[in-house]
């Protein structure tokens, strides 16, 4: 009986260890084949996550790598947490320019914020009308605050259709495309190297946004 369980177990053991092996296996090649294939066709993908967040980790160890960041933000609230957290809290400024985009939260209820409010609401009841508009102030005034002494870091806000999020240095960009039934941060995320073409569509987009952005107050905008 000693001798069964112990071969039982050490069938189980050993059948784990070969899926899990067959499962990173997998994975690698997963990623290979984007790779090759974003090199034939001159996309630049190198690898898709299936939410924001599980790239996080990869995109805080991607920021002090590149010599600039920009990012255009749905709501901004990642920018406070930890992946990019030693922006502010380090003694040293690591970058040589920080450039952030965040959604208009105030030219009224005609917007793209507030279309992307509806869709969130419809999925999330605890969105209530103006809450993601008040996220966005909250966000932008913490990072106004945090960015004081930063010289070369800038805030502004765009009013564009609220369905991406782009963070790119100058050697990579993480591309969250927004689902309509789910928060950001369970949208997919697709990551493109310098050269490509999606790497150049990133950058096209940032642009056009910053380009026609207002800047973001300095000062905390007091509400009545």
């Amino acid at each position: 009986m000693a001798e069964f369980l112990l071969g039982l177990a050490s069938s189980l053991a050993t059948t784990a260890l070969v899926a899990a092996v067959g499962w990173l296996l997998s994975r690698r090649a997963r990623r290979l084949v984007l790779r090759l294939l974003g090199r034939a066709t001159g996309l630049g993908v190198e690898r898709v996550y299936r939410t924001q967040r599980s790239a996080s980790t990869d995109i805080a160890a991607d920021i002090p790598r590149g010599e600039w960041l920009r990012v255009l933000a749905g709501r901004g609230g990642e920018l406070t947490r930890e992946t990019f957290q030693p922006l502010w809290t380090g003694t040293e400024w690591p970058l040589r320019a920080v450039e952030i985009l965040l959604p208009d939260p105030e030219p009224g209820r005609d917007t793209w914020l507030a279309a992307r409010e509806d869709e969130l609401r419809a999925r999330d009841p605890g969105f209530r009308p103006g809450l993601l508009g008040e996220q966005v102030r909250l966000n932008a005034a913490y990072l106004a605050e945090a960015a004081k002494g930063r010289d070369h870091c800038e805030i502004r806000f765009y009013n564009l259709p609220n369905l991406f999020r782009v963070v790119m240095t100058d050697k990579v960009a993480y591309l969250t495309l927004y689902l309509s039934t789910a928060h950001g941060r369970n949208s997919p995320c697709i990551v493109a190297r310098r050269p490509g073409h999606l790497y150049d569509f990133a950058a096209r987009v940032f642009a056009s946004a910053w380009e026609a952005g207002r800047p973001a107050p300095r000062e905390p905008v007091r509400r009545p």
